[in-house]
């Protein structure tokens, strides 16, 4: 197949892109780089991929790959509706993986105007163009952060999520709902995703596994909001990866002859780890105590998130599963490995 994957410079975009590589899929990956973190993260993760970090700083300029003749680059805003369409009209994708948006619950509450741009007037772009130009499948990026204040436990896309606490999550939801519509108006198939606390190599720099292992070997106190009473289900990169994958690569006939159009799925490792066992088992790799900070709850936070993935698990056999232990010991040797 012929797969645009947005957000191909960021965490989980960089890894789907790759696996789609090495099964023998040509991948079109797009992302605007911007700058809520540091970029020369993104440009090494476009490095692994065989993308010149030159030639992708230039804006709508497509790049080969020297890793792969299947993958090209190009660096363009999903908010773009000019630039974009001409994308898809060149290229004919079969299926398109939408992980690029403005990441960050606390991000969300400072800079609200970038959220609406990439989240909404991006997505909404890419619904306009998957219709238009006849894409087989929309596969997208949601959100845990949908659930909300929700008490149900473990989390379920049954549940109803009517009441979003930050931006992020009320984007993400609005995402969800473009995409009923247009599924059920225009009738092409699109899957959510709702992704639970995504950590490992490569990660984002924002986010709490890279933070604490950077605060710790700095010998500097690390941030513990809701004086440590938090809980989440963290799922490994790969467990993540593997799931998006399968999900791209089944075919949708029968989804189309039984109008199920819409899907929604957790994906997540069923589990809920408390954040002093997180930083606990951080702690340990490392060899090194953390200084904590205990601090009241982050607006926009929520104490618990645990996925129920039996739906994930009856249409495509899979349920993710790497240990925390195993996945944080990854984690801290690529750390290592990469910074120092």
């Amino acid at each position: 197949m012929k797969v645009l994957v947005t957000g191909a410079a960021g965490f989980i975009g960089f890894y789907v892109s790759k696996v789609l590589l090495n099964k023998g899929h040509d991948v079109v990956g797009l992302d605007n780089i911007n700058g809520y973190y540091d970029v020369n993260l993104k440009y090494a993760r476009l490095h692994e991929l065989g993308i010149n970090k030159e030639a992708a700083s230039n804006y709508n300029n497509v790049c080969k790959s020297t890793y792969s003749s299947h993958f090209t680059f190009v660096k363009m805003n999903l908010e773009d509706r000019s630039e974009l369409p001409k994308l898809f009209e060149t290229e004919t994708f079969d299926v398109v993986c939408n992980l690029a948006a403005q990441a960050g619950v606390r991000y969300s509450l400072e800079n609200p105007e970038t959220y609406v741009d990439s989240n909404m007037v991006g997505f909404l772009n890419i619904l306009e163009c998957c219709r238009n130009y006849g894409v087989k499948h929309l596969v997208y990026a949601s959100s845990s952060s949908v659930y909300g204040l929700n008490k149900k436990i473990p989390f379920s896309t049954d549940d109803a999520v009517d009441h979003p606490i930050s931006l992020y999550a009320a984007t993400k939801k609005s995402n969800e709902l473009m995409a009923y519509t247009y599924s059920h108006l225009f009738k092409f198939p699109t899957t959510g995703l709702r992704f639970f606390t995504v950590y490992g190599p490569w990660g984002r720099p924002d986010m709490a596994m890279f933070l604490f292992t950077d605060a710790i070997l700095k010998n500097q106190s690390i941030k513990v909001f809701n004086h440590g009473n938090m809980e989440r289900d963290f799922t490994y990169i790969d467990d993540i990866v593997e799931g998006v994958v399968r999900i791209i690569e089944k075919p949708t006939t029968e989804r189309v002859q039984n109008n199920e159009l819409y899907k929604l799925y957790n994906i997540g490792n069923n589990n809920s780890v408390k954040l002093l066992d997180f930083i606990k088992e951080i702690e340990t790799n490392l060899k090194m105590e953390a200084k904590k900070d205990m601090l009241p709850m982050q607006p926009g936070d929520v104490e618990r998130t645990w996925a129920n993935v039996d739906a994930l698990i009856k249409d495509y056999g899979y349920r993710p599963n790497t240990s925390i232990k195993e996945g944080v010991k990854r984690f801290i040797d690529w750390f290592k490995m990469y910074y120092t």
